[in-house]
Formats: structure tokens, sequence, C-alpha cells
């Protein structure tokens, strides 16, 4: 008989969102551009407001890590699939930005139409109308207030019925109540178990799903600052791509800019010639095997996640060791 290896449990997306603000499920993702376009995310609100199911979400915990001391730390949650659907609802709802393709920070707004029942990306002209709330991200503010947001919009458009607004009002901020099945995989899976349902989840070739595995790992990391390296990650190949992003990025993010991995990128802002522009699978691939020796990407987020191969426990020690190879294997390669 086969044993299952993973539950499933709803959750209400207010929990899920609050999760993600407290770090307790990590968007591995997050400081990658945002790929859905704004029609799929006014799209995704529509089918929450009107009771469609919107998919799983797919998360692991971290193996649980032998500390220095000999105690057991469990790591976080990490999202494996999902993250595009949760994104979305952090930009709509909680009005956050997003890194579009071109790595510039950006706002994502969706209006609605109270009347119409209508969801719609905004733009200029709905911002001019009235019977468009054009940003719906107000009505989910910690301080909005149903009764004041009804009178707000009851003064701009005289004659309409105020009990139907505020129970249209209500009925959208009640989005947040819809359930969301989260298929959680049991803690003590391996991490070629867990690549595997990875792989099979986004239905990707092999080479590049291990390496979106890899970055996620390292996003999610930030004992030992993996948020920052996986940027040097990204932003190298962007630059070999379009020098012309230097000075944006110096811009955009000042932090990363006074890193040391900035500096030694630096001479890509003069590279003009198109031969060859690496892929993150490729800077990984290159680092990992100089370092370890290794060629199986598989292998190295079993060891960013702290695997001893031997005794197929997970330590500390192996976490930190192998963060700190990867980031001289980084460095020399830039």
């Amino acid at each position: 008989m086969t044993i299952q290896r993973y539950s499933v449990t709803p959750h209400p997306i207010d929990t899920l969102l609050a999760w993600i603000k407290s770090g307790e499920i990590a968007i591995p993702e997050i400081q990658r551009p945002f790929v859905w376009e704004a029609t799929q995310v006014r799209d995704l609100l529509d089918s929450l407001y009107h009771g469609f199911p919107v998919g799983y979400l797919i998360v692991w915990r971290n193996p649980t890590i032998r500390l220095k001391d000999g105690s057991l730390s469990a790591g976080k949650r990490i999202l494996i699939d999902g993250q595009q659907r949760i994104t979305a609802l952090m930009v709509a709802l909680l009005g956050q930005e997003v890194l579009n393709k071109d790595y510039e920070t950006k706002r994502i707004r969706i209006a609605f139409h109270p009347l119409e029942h209508r969801f719609e990306v905004s733009n200029p002209f709905i911002q001019k109308d009235s019977a468009w709330i054009a940003d719906i991200a107000t009505v989910f503010a910690p301080d909005a207030s149903i009764v004041d947001l009804t009178d707000e919009y009851i003064a701009k458009n005289n004659g309409v019925d105020r009990k139907g607004i505020s129970r249209t009002l209500e009925n959208l901020r009640k989005i947040t109540n819809n359930q969301v099945g989260v298929v959680e995989l049991a803690d003590d899976l391996d991490i070629e178990t867990v690549t595997e349902i990875f792989i099979r989840v986004n239905r990707a070739g092999t080479e590049l799903s291990q390496a979106d595995f890899a970055m996620s790992k390292i996003a999610a990391n930030e004992k030992y600052a993996g948020s920052q390296l996986r940027k040097a990650i990204d932003y190298f190949c962007h630059l070999a791509a379009a020098p012309e992003f230097y000075d944006r990025l110096k811009k955009s993010d000042p932090t990363f800019a006074s890193s040391e991995f900035f500096s030694r990128m630096s001479w890509l802002k003069n590279v003009k010639d198109d031969l060859y522009d690496p892929s993150y699978t490729d800077m990984l691939r290159v680092a990992f095997t100089s370092q370890f020796g290794r060629g199986k990407l598989q292998d190295l987020v079993a060891l960013l996640s702290g695997r001893n191969f031997e005794t197929k426990q997970y330590e500390e020690q192996i976490a930190e060791e192998s963060f700190s190879r990867l980031k001289k294997g980084r460095c020399v390669n830039l």
C-alpha cells in the first residue's frame, strides 16, 4: 500500500497572507520579476469574488536541521507552487509593489465597479470615472471602514442605493475569507523526491526546474543572506543581456548597489557584444561545479539544506558552509 506523503488543508486567504507577511511561508521568487499580466491578476480577483476555485498551493517545510548545540530546528515552509497567485493577491489586496520584466518596481492596481460587480485593470479613464473604485487595495486597507467607503462612494454617485453598495463592498472584502487548499508535503521527504514533485508540478524541463528549485532554496534562506546571493545571480544575468540596466539598478536597489557583488559585476555595463548571455542555470552550474566538484543541481539543493550525504541527516554547519562556498564561487565567476 502506498503511503500518502502529503496533507491537504483549506485555509482562508487572509490567513495565508498573514503567514506570508510574518515569514511563516517563504515566497522564494519574491525578488524575481512578476510574470503575470495585469489582466491575470484581474481574473484571479474576479474568480474569488464569484466563488470559483483558484487551485491549490503546495508548500514544503525545509528539513529539520541539527543546530550546533545539538537541538533541532524546523525550517520555513517554502512555497513550491502558487507563488504567482499569492503575489497577485499581495499586489492587488495589500497594495504591494512588484518587479516587472525590466526590473522596474511597479504597482498593479485593480479597479472594481460596485454597480456592475466587475473588475478591470485600473487606467486613467477608470480613475476619472466615479462609478469605479480605482484601486481595491483601499477597500482592504487595515483602517478601511465600510461605512466610510460607502459614504464616499454615495457622495460621488448621487442616487445610488446605499444598502446595495454597502453590501457589495462587504462581499468584496469577504473574498479574503475564501478557502484555498494548501498541500503540505511531508517534512521527512528527501530532497530528490521534493525536486521531482517540483518538476512535475511546474511541467518544465528537468534542468531548468532544478535550477529554479535551487534558486528558491537560496532566496528563502535569511540566515546566510540568501536573498542577496540570489539577487547577485539574477542581476548578473540581466546585466549581461541589458548593460543599460546598470544605472537603473543603482537607483532601484541601493542596498545591493553597495554590496561587493555589485562592484564585481560593474564591468558588464560596458559590454556591448551579444555573443552569449548566461542564464541563472549556467551561473549556478559553473559556481557549483567549481566549488563543490558536483554537477547535479539537486545535490546543491541538498547541500544548501544542510544534508550530510553519509548520515542522511541535516546539519546547520553543512548548510552554512555550502552557502559560503557558493558565495565564493559566485564572486570568483563575476
